[in-house]
């Protein structure tokens, strides 16, 4: 069935794209027939299937990993064969076992799940059509977005069903240690990678040779994550390279013609998972991946999870966007089969492309009405979520408002348009009803309930319920934060430095970017075409005006630029409580281990003094991101010598960092230095 309510803004994108739910069909059909049906793809130019041993002959036979294992048998003092057997068993426990017949085991089971937790799943053919026409051409690398443990299974689900081949698949090694499951998966196409590597030759010699012989071969796609982990904010996390060198490597080195690389932009109502991603930011630790906390979790069947959508961008050629990036010729210096160190030249093009994927991830997901609600929530103070509540009224006005912008915006929306708007709303809140509730016409955050006969909750305990209820409301908000972001921190830049001139706004808009990268991706070396896209959407929207040389804030825009700022403003007071935590007096050099309970204690602190109205400053993740955004712009500098991770603050940079932050430092002494190092 056509999903005709589908909204875009997009320019580019049809406005009727058209999306069907694959779930229709499996509730009027025989799931076991769906199973056994026949299964014919066609591969890329007609590649022979290649089985386990096959594959796995290829990657220890190959003239690269000889070459590696005496290397390291050298280095090492061991034997050459005694080498070889270790990468035999690290094969042995990575390497999938791809069989069709548990894709049909699979497909039967999962039909079953997906009919109990959603109420559709639709997908766009037109992604579809142009993927399988892909597929013949050129070896495929899949590159789905990851928010929930369905995206390892929904992929393959979707090729099953539309005949097309089934993904080999990069997952982390704990899932094979679920007994039954994780051998289910690896049969079903997953091969399983260590999640901490670290500097073990061996291993990173075997996964990279693994990785190319299958994008070499081409007998199936490659499917991966380039964030690398399950995203707990629900918001895009910072790409990582390794896995991306590894597929792109047989491209620079000529052994293919062309890479075609699909973002697919996978979008929830509702995450299974979300009753654990708030206590995990709060340091609760996460559950281990096990079949018994599989068969506990069952409860899960009982629950709605609205709508999924999976949306298929335009595959993209590697050929092409990496014309003028990259001289592959320094390739033909070295023999393919030799270790080569990545040239920066060779890094440069891989991050651009890596974020290139994660932006185009954005830019497909589908936006429900609770992103929009939770935006909209989130404006006012926790403790009137909680005590007073928003006017049902005023929360509707608001969403309104904000889906207007958003359409605008380039947003793409799943509103039904033939439901009234009061309802689409009242639906979601449904949805969401274990976090928000509506009484008496207004909308109140519930925290959780504690258990019966409980001992009363100290202060500080109840800061953590409190931050639970609205990380969950901000994991939400967090899925629409992409098609606001510049925007926001061009009315950022606006507000902070009082300025009007293109030129200061540019250098404090670049700041934004660049103390904020960890946080939302951005495409490098494209500070200047965000910022001017940013001024284009604001003053298409009526909130400023623009000339050659100045953009000026319009009387009718401050609505807009004001929600704009807010949407920011808890970022900017969580990177502003770790640097009151780095300046203080006793801290100089500090562990990881330290700091994450450290600042949550001082954020504690001040949420209990009334100094600080933002719980967010209480996410690990959060904190983390700032540790990370201080080592790039080095404010901080890690220390090598140290065992574990040990940090040392430089307070003069941290303190101009903080100062342009809050605008202490004049625009125009930032545009010598806009990245903030000194």
């Amino acid at each position: 069935m056509s999903s005709s309510y589908m909204e875009s803004g997009r320019p580019g994108l049809r406005d009727e794209e058209e999306f069907i739910d694959i779930l229709e069909e499996r509730r009027q059909r025989s799931d076991l027939g769906h199973a056994l049906r026949t299964f014919n793809p066609q591969p890329y130019r007609g590649a022979m299937s290649c089985s386990t041993r096959d594959l796995n002959t290829a990657v220890l036979e190959s003239q690269y990993l000889r070459y590696v294992t005496k290397e390291i048998a050298v280095e090492t003092g061991s034997t050459v064969e005694a080498v070889k057997q270790e990468a035999c068993g690290i094969l042995e426990e990575m390497s999938h076992n791809l069989q069709l017949g548990f894709i049909r085991l699979m497909a039967f089971t999962i039909s079953k799940v997906f009919k109990r937790l959603f109420t559709g799943i639709y997908i766009n053919l037109e992604g579809l059509n142009r993927l399988q026409q892909a597929i013949p051409e050129c070896p495929v690398i899949l590159m789905p977005n990851h928010r929930s443990y369905v995206d390892f299974l929904v992929i393959s689900y979707i090729l099953f069903t539309y005949d097309l081949p089934i993904p080999v698949i990069a997952a982390g090694v704990p899932l094979a240690g679920m007994k039954v499951i994780g051998e289910i998966l690896r049969r079903s196409g997953a091969f399983y990678i260590r999640r901490a590597i670290g500097s073990d030759k061996l291993y990173w010699a075997v996964l990279s040779e693994y990785v190319k012989t299958i994008v070499r071969r081409g007998f199936a796609p490659l499917e991966f994550y380039v964030e690398g982990l399950r995203s707990r904010t629900l918001k895009s996390l910072t790409p990582k390279l390794g896995m991306m060198h590894m597929v792109l490597e047989p491209f620079f080195k000529g052994e293919v013609y062309d890479i075609m690389l699909v973002p697919v932009s996978i979008s929830y109502d509702r995450v299974l998972e979300e009753s654990l991603l708030a206590h995990e930011l709060l340091g609760v630790a996460k559950p281990k991946e096990s079949t018994m906390g599989l068969l506990r979790a069952s409860r899960v069947l009982q629950e709605d999870y609205g709508k999924m959508h999976v949306n298929f961008g335009q595959p993209l050629s590697v050929r092409q966007l990496s014309q003028g990036k990259i001289d592959r010729s320094q390739y033909n210096l070295v023999p393919r089969d030799l270790p080569q160190k990545h040239t920066a030249e060779a890094q440069s093009c891989v991050s651009w492309l890596a974020h290139l994927m994660v932006r185009a991830q954005e830019q497909g997901s589908i936006l429900s009405p609770w992103s929009l609600m939770a935006c909209v929530l989130l404006q006012n103070p926790s403790d009137t979520l909680v005590e007073e509540g928003v006017a049902w009224d005023r929360l509707t006005r608001g969403t309104l408002w904000l889906r207007r912008l958003a359409l605008g915006f380039g947003a793409r929306l799943n509103w039904p348009g033939q439901v009234p708007e009061s309802d689409v709303m009242s639906c979601s809140m449904h949805l969401h009803r274990s976090v928000v509730r509506s009484e008496g016409g207004r909308v109140h955050l519930v925290e959780e309930e504690e258990p019966v006969g409980k001992r009363p909750i100290s202060p500080e305990e109840g800061v953590v319920r409190r931050a639970a209820a609205v990380l969950l409301v901000a994991s939400y908000r967090n899925q629409a934060l992409h098609v606001f972001v510049c925007p926001a921190m061009l009315a950022v830049a606006m507000h902070t430095t009082k300025s009007t001139r293109r030129d200061e706004l540019l250098a404090f808009f670049t700041f934004l970017q660049d103390i904020f990268s960890n946080e939302f991706v951005f495409i490098p070396g494209r500070s200047s075409q965000d910022f001017e896209e940013a001024c284009s959407l604001l003053k298409k929207c009526g909130a400023v005006q623009t000339s050659q040389q100045e953009v000026t804030e319009s009387e009718a825009g401050l609505q807009t630029t004001s929600f704009l700022r807010a949407l920011l403003q808890p970022f900017i007071d969580s990177y502003q409580v770790v640097f009151s935590h780095l300046c203080e007096e006793g801290v100089q050099v500090f562990s990881e281990k330290q700091f994450v309970p450290a600042v949550r204690s001082l954020a504690t602190t001040l949420i209990l003094s009334g100094e600080l109205h933002c719980y967010e400053a209480l996410s690990s993740d959060m904190q983390k991101n700032v540790l990370s955004a201080l080592l790039r712009l080095e404010a901080v500098t890690k220390l090598r010598t140290a065992e574990q991770n040990e940090y040392r603050v430089n307070k003069a940079a941290l303190r101009r960092i903080e100062d342009i932050l809050s605008g202490k430092i004049p625009p125009q002494m930032l545009m010598t230095a806009p990245d903030a190092r000194l």
